[in-house]
């Protein structure tokens, strides 16, 4: 028979699974709905390498807006284009904060400071208003950003033809070509190829979007930032900022060279700006930790994403040779063999932009872009969204929907010109995301995008790698903070 303290016991650990049960089950009133996984660690194992692609999947059951639970947290990821811009656009001044989980990693090391991880508020505004005046070169330096880019591609242009041919990594070369640029606005010069320093500081820089361990502790913090204090995740992470500390004591350098030769009448470049703000009235947070940290920012977002970006052209135009030849029909018809390309031709050239726009939709860079905050209680499609929610935009799932996307799988720059032959311009691909937090240097990656892939399409003929009977992967590649092309060889004939 039995006694009873056992039957006490029973119905206390019953009592407990069942109010246990019932948290984890729980959600507010009108909360969106969506799958909760399983205790303790959510949704989290049945993401997969592609998250955004299964968390699409998801939102075709519960609907656009849904809800997820990654370990004791709830956030909402939005899946179509309407939610989104009605969130980040008609919403923007109750959906532009950032959770303090957003790149965990970086947050610890920065304690705050930087660009991508700051609250929405006047400081974040001030800090946005500078980099777009450096990015867009009003008031700083003497070159203008164009020129800057123009000048770079004569680098690019002789540092892919001394190859001859031969096989080689094309994206160390680009990566190299594009860091010049954000060095050129930053620092105020480029620097040689075979600066040896300067490249290992920049892969230092990079390790946390190309390194495929990295990436992956970088998901799994963003998405459950409790697991960084376990192994073999907080081992991940120590070794990153040792790999980190040598850039940033660079950028401190550089800063306090520029701070020995400053002249508030000539500034020279975006640490120039920053310092002459840090000397006016009422510049409170205006540090060189803030500087360092927005000069990494700008290094690494400047960076991969264009670099990457052209990557995948490349791999594409591997994979569709027909594109190839399509774009440099076009490009020789608008410039010939020698002439030189300017923004001004963009207009006259549809196929290309018919080319890019295919690109950022059809290999999404940031397929999950970097999460946002509700700043107070909100109501988004019927869903009622309580203050301090973690919200993602879903890119991915806007540029592969099927009910808009003819064969979304399918790489097709034909889609966006119509039956005049004229480029047709879709709202519906936003690779920079949208509203007070799109992507700070959109102009220039746009400027580059273009200048670059015209520039090496009208002298080279890209070709195979001759040492592989393999093409480059297209359909798989690092997915971490960004989607990036596994490093690749192809050969260049000078045509």
């Amino acid at each position: 028979m039995l006694d009873c303290n056992h039957i006490l016991n029973v119905y206390t650990l019953t009592g407990v699974v069942g109010l246990l049960l019932l948290y984890w089950f729980w959600r507010p009133y009108k909360f969106p709905p969506g799958p909760r996984g399983i205790p303790f660690l959510g949704i989290l194992p049945f993401l997969g390498k592609y998250s955004e692609r299964k968390i699409a999947k998801w939102s075709k059951s519960y609907g656009p807006v849904i809800s997820l639970r990654f370990g004791r947290k709830d956030f909402v990821v939005l899946n179509d284009y309407e939610s989104i811009y009605e969130a980040l656009v008609k919403q923007q001044s109750k959906f532009s904060s950032r959770p303090k989980h957003t790149l965990p990693i970086m947050t610890d090391i920065a304690k705050g400071a930087g660009f991508a991880v700051l609250d929405y508020g006047e400081f974040f505004k001030s800090q946005k208003r500078l980099g777009l005046l450096a990015l867009r070169g009003v008031g700083i330096g003497k070159q203008s950003i164009e020129s800057r880019v123009l000048e770079e591609v004569t680098y690019l242009v002789k540092a892919i033809a001394s190859t001859k041919g031969d096989s080689f990594y094309i994206s160390k070369v680009l990566q190299k070509a594009i860091s010049n640029n954000i060095c050129s606005v930053v620092f105020g010069k480029r620097f040689n190829y075979d600066d040896k320093l300067v490249e290992d500081i920049i892969d230092r820089l990079l390790n946390g979007l190309k390194d495929p361990t990295t990436t992956l502790a970088s998901r799994i913090c963003t998405l459950a930032p409790f697991l960084k204090y376990l192994p073999p995740v907080s081992f991940i992470i120590s070794r990153f900022k040792k790999k980190l500390e040598t850039s940033l004591n660079f950028i401190q350098e550089k800063i306090d060279t520029h701070r020995a030769t400053f002249n508030v009448e000539d500034l020279r470049d975006f640490i120039d700006a920053f310092l002459s703000e840090s000397m006016k009235e009422n510049s409170y947070g205006f540090t060189d930790r803030q500087l360092i940290f927005y000069i990494r920012t700008l290094l690494v977002a400047g960076t991969e994403t264009v670099a990457s970006t052209l990557a995948w052209a490349l791999i594409c135009c591997l994979h569709y040779p027909e594109t190839q030849n399509k774009l440099r029909e076009e490009i020789l018809n608008v410039l010939g063999s020698d002439g030189k390309i300017t923004m001004s031709y963009k207009s006259k050239m549809p196929y290309t932009s018919a080319f890019m726009q295919e690109l950022m939709r059809f290999r999404t860079l940031n397929p999950i872009s970097l999460p946002h905050k509700t700043n107070e209680d909100s109501e988004l499609k019927g869903y009622f969204i309580p203050k301090d929610t973690t919200v993602g935009p879903n890119i991915w799932a806007v540029h592969n929907d099927p009910d808009y996307w003819d064969e979304p799988e399918k790489f097709k720059p034909q889609r966006f010109i119509d039956a005049d032959g004229e480029f047709i311009k879709s709202n519906h691909v936003i690779p920079f995301s949208l509203g007070p937090r799109t992507c700070l240097g959109k102009q220039l990656a746009q400027m580059e995008i273009f200048i670059y892939l015209v520039s090496m399409i009208q002298q080279f003929e890209f070709l195979p790698d001759p040492n592989s009977d393999k093409l480059p992967e297209i359909d798989d590649g690092i997915n971490g903070l960004a989607f990036l092309p596994y490093p690749f060889c192809l050969s260049a004939k000078v045509i």
